[in-house]
């Protein structure tokens, strides 16, 4: 290599593209970290880092295919590239950091609005590659907006909730999912049967099923339920969880 090419990559020109992808880098991570402000306030483990550098990684690698003339020094001029398919594995990536993100445990499976997020955070850092800065800060308002307020509004209006409950039942009950059923309907819930699973151990059956409130404004509080478990001399143990999403 020849100290003229060396040269090439100092001229003005990349010099200007240089400084332009910086700013743009400085604005995917102000963006980023504004999402992720909302997942660090509510105790998420992806909190401003993730999502400032998921967000800048997304602008770097959009906002350089627009520079493809100047790539290598300025002597790639007749390269063109594709930039639907940089696109393309920018989504493919951060599909694979969003499984990470994402836990199962029993009924309730958590981390989905943090990997939606992160997801979303990468679309920002897409169009602010492309120059759609407008449109990447309005996208980052609106998702800020979604996961702080939508979740209080979603708690206000009707809807059902569901609980992952788990009995364990003396040596001398027989219990019987038909008196569950029913008792569970008299405090404003529904068993869910297909989805009970019976284990034995230490000879005590194990019961564990999923409880839908028929209306969340009128069924019995888990607190409630879990003094009620509390008094039947015929549950030893039990383990009431609310299912998340």
């Amino acid at each position: 290599m020849s100290f003229e090419m060396l040269q090439n990559y100092w001229g003005p020109d990349l010099l200007r593209a240089n400084a332009f992808i910086g700013l743009n880098l400085i604005g995917a991570l102000l963006l980023g970290i504004l999402v992720g402000y909302e997942r660090s306030y509510q105790g998420r483990a992806a909190g401003m880092r993730t999502y400032g550098l998921v967000c800048m990684a997304s602008t770097a690698l959009t906002v350089f295919v627009g520079f493809a003339p100047l790539w290598y020094g300025g002597s790639s001029a007749r390269i063109t590239p594709d930039p639907t398919r940089v696109v393309q594995g920018v989504v493919t990536g951060i599909g694979f950091l969003c499984a990470g993100v994402i836990m199962k445990d029993g009924l309730s499976i958590r981390g989905l609005t943090t990997a939606a997020s992160i997801w979303a955070v990468s679309a920002i850092g897409v169009l602010l590659g492309v120059g759609f800065y407008a449109a990447a800060l309005l996208l980052a308002l609106l998702s800020t907006l979604s996961m702080s307020s939508l979740h209080r509004l979603e708690s206000t209006l009707p809807g059902r909730s569901t609980l992952d409950i788990q009995l364990t039942f003396r040596q001398s009950f027989q219990p019987n999912i038909d008196d569950l059923a029913r008792i569970a309907e008299a405090r404003g819930y529904r068993v869910m049967r297909d989805s009970l699973t019976i284990n034995f151990s230490e000879n005590q059956p194990l019961w564990r099923f999923a409880a839908m409130a028929v209306e969340r404004s009128r069924a019995v509080s888990p607190a409630q339920l879990a003094e009620e478990l509390a008094a039947n001399r015929g549950i030893s143990s039990f383990r009431i969880v609310p299912v998340r999403n």
